[in-house]
C-alpha cells in the first residue's frame, strides 16, 4: 500500500511511495508526529537522478527488516533537494560541520524540533570498509535517544548554534574593483588544468560560471592565457565521455581528470549553462565547432526533456536496466550509454551501414577492451592528441552512422526521467536558448524560449502573483488531477533571479516590451521578499515557512546563487530602464559579497559578471526603426556589459528622441550616459561594439 508520498509532485518522493518505510514529506505534520510520539526524526535528502540515493533505497529502505526499525523508532521524512533547496542547505551545512564533507543521499537525525544531532551521507546495509551499517546506526541512535538523550540534545544545540553564525567575511563591506577581477582571474588560472582543461583534479565539474569569467576577461583585456584556458576546457569536455556524442547534451560531472567517465545523470541546469558558454565561445572565436556542440544540447533538451506544452523537465537518471536483461534486474549506472563493438555492428548492419564498423568504432573510441566496466563510453579524447583524427578527418557517412546508433540506443530501456518542472532551471534554459538563438541565427530557438517562458507564467505564477518553485503534470494515479494544483513550494531567491535574467534576455532577443515589464515585476518581488536593505540576499522569502535557520545562499555552485543572479539582474535592469533604484540594489548586493569573489573565484563566477558590469560600466544600445541588420550585429556580438533594446519603443529615457521609423532607424550606443553619434551602417555598429572592448 503506498505511503504518504504517493501524491507528491516530486518524482523522487514518489519513487519511495511503495517503500515499507512509512515516509512523511517534510512539513509541520511530520515534526508534530515526532513530538506526539517522542521520537527523533530520520531526515533523508536526495534527488531522483542520484545513483547512490537509489543504491541506499534498494539496500535499506526497500528492506522490510530495516523499515520495521525505522517505523518503530523514528519519524522518517523524505526530501527532494531540488524542490526544497532551503531544507537541503540547512542540513547540508550541519552535515559538513559535523563530518567535514557532504553529499547525497544525506542522512540526518534530528530532535522533534528539527535540530540535527547526527549527520552523514550514504550508509551501507551492513558494516563495510570501516563504515557502520545502516541497521547498526539505527540501533545506536535509538539506544542513545532512550538512554543518553541529554548528550544528543547538547550536540543538537551545538550544531544549531554553528548554523546561526554569520557567513565568514560577510560582515565586511567594500565596493569591488578592477583589481578584484584581476585577482580572481589569477586564482582561476592557478587552478586551471593546462593538459585536460577545467580546474583541479578528479572529480571534475564543468564550472561554467568560472569559464564565463575567463572568457569575459579575454574580451576585456585581450589576455591570451584566459582564452586558452576556456578553449582547452571546452574542447576537452566536448571530446570526453561527459558529452553525449550520440544524443547531445552533457552529464553532470566526470569522475576522472580527462572527462572520460561521467556520472551519467544529465541535468537541465548543466545543459542550460553549457549552452550559453558554448554560444559565447562561438561569438568570441567565430569557430563553428562550438556552435555544433551548442546545437546538439538544444536537440537533446528538445527531444528528451520537454513537456508538450513547453516546460522543461529536470533531469535524466544515471541508472537504467541493461538492454536484454531479464525482468527484475536492477538498473545499473551508465547502461544506456555504453557500447561494445558487436552492438555497434548490429546497429550499423540494421541500417545497411555495416561497412563503416571499423571507422565508426575508431572515431568514437569503442574497443573490445572497453573503457568502463568492459564496455565503451563513446568519446573523442584521442583526437585531442592526434590532429590526424580531428573533425576535418571525419569519415564519410558518419552522420548516418551516428543516427543509426542513436536509433538503436533509443530501443534500450531509458534512464528514469525526473519530469518535474523547476522555475529556476527552466529560467536558466530560457535565457540560454534566447541568447543562443539570436547569436547563432536560430529564430526558432527564440520562439521556443518564449514558449517555455509562457509555460512558466501559466503554471508557476500563482493567482496571487507569487511565484512557485516546482510543477508536475497530473499523474494517472494522483489524487488531484487539477493541473492548477500541481505547483508546489514558494519560489526562492534563485528562482526569481533566474527569471529576471530570462525575461531580460527575452526582451533583448525579441524587442518586445512585455518581457521588460515581466522582468520589472519579478525584480520587485525579488527585492521585497528576499533582499535586506544592506544587500543581504536570503534564499527564502519573508513569507516562507520558518526553518531552523533562514538559509542564505552566498556562493555560486553548480548553478549561480540567488545573490549573484540578483546583483547581475538588478544592474542590467537598471541600465535598460534608467532606474537608479535597480542599479543601487545591485551595488548593495555587490558591497555585501563582492570582496569575497577575488579570494574565492571558483565560488563566485557569476557574481564576477556583476562586478565587471559595475566596475567597467554598463553600455546601452538602442536600435530604432525597422533595422534587422543592425539588430543582428548586436545579437551576434559578445557584449557582456552592454544591454540592448529595440523593437517596441516606449517612454523610457533610453528612447527619448529616438523614435525613428522604418529603414530610417539607427543605432544609438551610450556608455555611462555619454552617447556616440547615431550609427546607420552594419560596419559602423560592428566597429563601435568592438571598440568597447
Amino acid at each position: 500500500m503506498p505511503n504518504r508520498l504517493a501524491d507528491e509532485t516530486s518524482p523522487y518522493l514518489r519513487q519511495h511511495a511503495d517503500n515499507p518505510v512509512d515516509w512523511w514529506p517534510f512539513g509541520d505534520q511530520a515534526f508534530d508526529a515526532a513530538r506526539a510520539t517522542d521520537r527523533p526524526v530520520l531526515l533523508s535528502v536526495g534527488y531522483s537522478s542520484c545513483h547512490w540515493c537509489h543504491v541506499m533505497a534498494h539496500e535499506s529502505f526497500e528492506d522490510p527488516a530495516v523499515a520495521a526499525l525505522v517505523n518503530e523508532w523514528f519519524v522518517p521524512v523524505k526530501v527532494d533537494r531540488e524542490e526544497r533547496p532551503d531544507v537541503d542547505a540547512v542540513y547540508m551545512e550541519a552535515t559538513q560541520a559535523m563530518t567535514g564533507h557532504g553529499g547525497w543521499p544525506m542522512t540526518v537525525f534530528t530532535d522533534p524540533d528539527g535540530r540535527p544531532f547526527f549527520c552523514g551521507t550514504y550508509f551501507p546495509p551492513e558494516p563495510r570498509h570501516g563504515q557502520v551499517g545502516f541497521a547498526q546506526l539505527l540501533t545506536a541512535v535509538h539506544d542513545a535517544w532512550l538512554h543518553r538523550r541529554d548528550d544528543l540534545l547538547a550536540q543538537a544545540e551545538q550544531l544549531t548554534g554553528s548554523l546561526r553564525r554569520p557567513v565568514p567575511g560577510s560582515e565586511d563591506r567594500a565596493d569591488p574593483s578592477a583589481e578584484d577581477l584581476d585577482e580572481a582571474t589569477m586564482g582561476l588560472l592557478a587552478a586551471f588544468d593546462s593538459e585536460w582543461g577545467g580546474f583541479g583534479h578528479a572529480p571534475k565539474f564543468p564550472q561554467t560560471t568560472s569559464l564565463e569569467h575567463l572568457l569575459r576577461q579575454h574580451h576585456r583585456t585581450g589576455s591570451a592565457a584566459t582564452l586558452t584556458a576556456v578553449l582547452t576546457s571546452l574542447d576537452a569536455m566536448a571530446a570526453g565521455g561527459i558529452h553525449d556524442h550520440l544524443g547531445g547534451g552533457f552529464s553532470r560531472y566526470s569522475v576522472d581528470r580527462r572527462w572520460l567517465v561521467p556520472h551519467f545523470e544529465k541535468m537541465l541546469y548543466d545543459n542550460a549553462l553549457l549552452l550559453r558558454l558554448y554560444c559565447h565561445a562561438t561569438q568570441v572565436t567565430g569557430d563553428e565547432r562550438f556552435a555544433t556542440v551548442a546545437s546538439a544540447i538544444v536537440d537533446y533538451v528538445q527531444r528528451d526533456l520537454t513537456h508538450p506544452d513547453g516546460g522543461r523537465y529536470s533531469a535524466e537518471d544515471a541508472d537504467s536496466v541493461p538492454f536484454g536483461a531479464p525482468p527484475g534486474t536492477h538498473a545499473e549506472e551508465g547502461a544506456f550509454y555504453l557500447w561494445r563493438p558487436d552492438q555497434v555492428a548490429a546497429a550499423l548492419d540494421a541500417a545497411g551501414l555495416g561497412e563503416q564498423l571499423d571507422a565508426v568504432c575508431s572515431w568514437y573510441g569503442i574497443t573490445s577492451a572497453g573503457n568502463f566496466e568492459g564496455a565503451s563510453i563513446p568519446n573523442r579524447l584521442h583526437s585531442l592528441r592526434d590532429p590526424s583524427l580531428g573533425d576535418d578527418e571525419r569519415p564519410p557517412g558518419l552522420d548516418a552512422a551516428r543516427a543509426a546508433l542513436l536509433a538503436a540506443r533509443s530501443m534500450r530501456p531509458r534512464p528514469g526521467l525526473d519530469d518535474k518542472v523547476l522555475t529556476e532551471w527552466n529560467a536558466l534554459y530560457v535565457a540560454a536558448l534566447a541568447e543562443s538563438g539570436c547569436a547563432l541565427g536560430r529564430p526558432d530557438w527564440v520562439a521556443d524560449a518564449e514558449r517555455t517562458a509562457q509555460f512558466l507564467l501559466r503554471n508557476l505564477r500563482g493567482r496571487d502573483g507569487r511565484w512557485m518553485r516546482s510543477w508536475q503534470a497530473p499523474t494517472s494515479d494522483a489524487a488531484s488531477a487539477d493541473p492548477s494544483d500541481r505547483a508546489r513550494h514558494l519560489a526562492y531567491a534563485a528562482d526569481h533571479g533566474a527569471l529576471l535574467d530570462a525575461f531580460l534576455c527575452l526582451h533583448e532577443a525579441t524587442g518586445r516590451r512585455r518581457w521588460l515589464v515581466e522582468a520589472t515585476e519579478v525584480a520587485a518581488a525579488l527585492d521585497e521578499l528576499f533582499v535586506d536593505e544592506d544587500g543581504t540576499v536570503w534564499s527564502t522569502g519573508v513569507d516562507a515557512p520558518e526553518l531552523l535557520v533562514r538559509p542564505r545562499e552566498v556562493m555560486d555552485n553548480a548553478t549561480p546563487s540567488g545573490a549573484s543572479l540578483a546583483a547581475a539582474g538588478f544592474l542590467r535592469l537598471g541600465a535598460l530602464t534608467s532606474t537608479p533604484r535597480w542599479s543601487e540594489r545591485g551595488r548593495a548586493v555587490l558591497a555585501s559579497l563582492g570582496h569575497l569573489a577575488a579570494a574565492h573565484p571558483l565560488g563566485f563566477g557569476h557574481l564576477l559578471w556583476a562586478i565587471e558590469m559595475d566596475v567597467v560600466g554598463m553600455s546601452e544600445l538602442v536600435v530604432s526603426g525597422d533595422r534587422p541588420d543592425l539588430v543582428d550585429v548586436a545579437h551576434r556580438a559578445f557584449r557582456p556589459t552592454t544591454v540592448l533594446t529595440w523593437g517596441e519603443a516606449d517612454d523610457r529615457p533610453l528612447w527619448d528622441g529616438r523614435h525613428d521609423v522604418g529603414s530610417g532607424g539607427r543605432a544609438y550606443l551610450c556608455r555611462r550616459q555619454v552617447c556616440d553619434a547615431p550609427i546607420t551602417t552594419v560596419g559602423g555598429l560592428s566597429d563601435a561594439l568592438g571598440a568597447q572592448r
